[in-house]
């Protein structure tokens, strides 16, 4: 009796001895389990890279820092030209009105001084014989008029389509036609002197224009009817305030 009472105790204690060794294996599978899902898990294809691999990546992905100054900076040398700097000048610099001279054809910017006076000397407009001389004080006979009238200027023989000259320096203050001495120019000499050159053609100048002395007014025309006999030739007449002068006198 005593020996099975034995027994059953081992039996007993066997058991129990058994399912505590269960519960502690269990209890040890749920911590590792708590461990893991706690711990971050690396991706089973994630391989590590060499630690001279990643330097490497490293180098080309970083941007230069360039620092202003740097001594040890190389510089390019770069040799500019003079058309270089001029061309770059011309861009910076704002575009300039452009200054007009003498014979433009407008009014120039600095317009030539007109300084006419009595001692002054005239360039004739043409070469030639003078066909009708000036006459205020008397009358003189007119071929094609077939009579005798005063003339305010001078008619100077000349060939069809020879050039024409300024005078003097001048300013143009008018360019018309008159039936009697055809395609004229007015110019103002200075000093309340005027001059009217007429019987041209293909004028070159236009009103406020500045002229130099010499320059083209245009060219010999045909004459006009009150002329056709006298021949084809330039009126020219000279006025002092208004009132007309005898240009021989002032001709060089």
């Amino acid at each position: 009796m005593k020996e099975k009472f034995s027994q059953l105790f081992k039996d007993k204690l066997f058991l129990v001895m058994f399912v505590l060794g269960l519960l502690t294996m269990v209890a040890a599978a749920g911590v590792l389990t708590i461990q893991r899902e706690n711990s971050p898990q690396e991706h089973p294809y994630m391989q590590m890279q060499e630690p001279g691999a990643m330097a490497a990546e490293e180098k080309e992905t970083e941007s230069p820092i360039q620092i202003a100054g740097d001594s040890n900076a190389k510089r390019e040398e770069i040799v500019i030209t003079p058309a270089q700097t001029q061309a770059q000048e011309e861009e910076v610099r704002p575009q300039e009105e452009p200054v007009l001279q003498a014979g433009s054809g407008q009014e120039a910017a600095v317009p030539l001084v007109l300084d006419f006076s009595e001692a002054g000397k005239l360039a004739w407009p043409v070469m030639g014989n003078i066909l009708l001389d000036y006459s205020m004080d008397t009358t003189i006979y007119f071929p094609t008029l077939d009579q005798y009238q005063c003339s305010p200027g001078v008619v100077i023989q000349a060939e069809v389509s020879q050039p024409v000259a300024a005078p003097a320096n001048a300013r143009v203050t008018a360019v018309g036609f008159d039936e009697e001495i055809g395609n004229f120019v007015e110019l103002d000499l200075g000093n309340d002197y005027t001059a009217v050159c007429g019987q041209l053609k293909e004028v070159q100048v236009t009103e406020n224009e500045y002229l130099e002395k010499g320059q083209l007014l245009g060219y010999v025309a045909e004459p006009t009817k009150y002329y056709s006999v006298e021949g084809s030739n330039v009126f020219f007449e000279l006025r002092h305030s208004e009132e007309a002068v005898d240009p021989v006198g002032y001709f060089e």
